[in-house]
């Protein structure tokens, strides 16, 4: 049997159930669950801000050594502004650089998530990532024949006269594949923030004996 306790008050007696645990206590304990899911979301959403804001400061220090990238000397001179591939590497790190800050921006602002945001940040996530990785890519492709030259397409060595202008193109191609990096990070994250909303597949035997996968918002 349950114990049970009495206590005497001024205006009579009152039966406390010393068995289980009361309101107040419950009560407590449900707020201290909630507090702590709400400093584990605000250390993500923290963590997310300055993952975005990384690629930035990466894509801006790219762009802005390829935008001084020139060299005059006795063979000539030679600009970014003369090869396409530099030129794309140019404007890719500035819209990526931009998008950066907007969805960090975005990010950092406390509000619900919602399916249409999911989609739309696993979405841009994943364009931002080919453009800026198509960028590096082709540039990188660019500086190995400006090293190595291409005979057969007539493509000298203009490493070998333009060091300088070599050294600068390698340092913004490398930098841009770190920001690669990072928004490859990025996706992930917004990957696993948009499909993590979703059950997983349940399979089972129907009537004809067909297997039926099933997908629950």
């Amino acid at each position: 049997m349950e114990k049970r306790d009495t206590v005497d008050s001024g205006k009579g007696r009152s039966v406390v159930g010393g068995g289980g645990s009361s309101p107040m206590a419950m009560m407590t304990s449900i707020r201290s669950v909630g507090e702590g899911d709400m400093d584990v979301r605000s250390i993500l959403r923290t963590a997310e801000t300055i993952l975005r804001l990384l690629p930035m400061a990466l894509c801006l220090s790219a762009l802005v050594v390829m935008l001084k990238n020139s060299q005059t000397n006795d063979f000539g001179s030679l600009s970014y502004s003369d090869l396409g591939a530099f030129r794309y590497l140019v404007h890719a790190n500035g819209i990526c650089a931009g998008y950066s800050l907007l969805s960090a921006v975005v990010v950092a602002v406390p509000r619900p998530s919602t399916m249409f945001r999911a989609w739309t940040f696993f979405f841009l996530d994943q364009v931002l990532t080919y453009v800026i990785l198509g960028a590096g890519t082709v540039s990188a492709e660019v500086l190995y024949l400006a090293n190595k030259g291409d005979t057969d397409i007539t493509w000298s060595k203009a490493c070998g006269s333009f060091g300088e202008f070599c050294h600068k193109a390698t340092t913004s191609v490398v930098v841009t594949f770190a920001a690669v990096a990072c928004y490859m990070a990025v996706s992930l994250v917004s990957s696993y923030k948009l499909f993590s909303r979703y059950d997983a597949p349940v399979t089972y035997l129907g009537d004809k004996g067909i297997q039926i996968p099933t997908f629950h918002a």
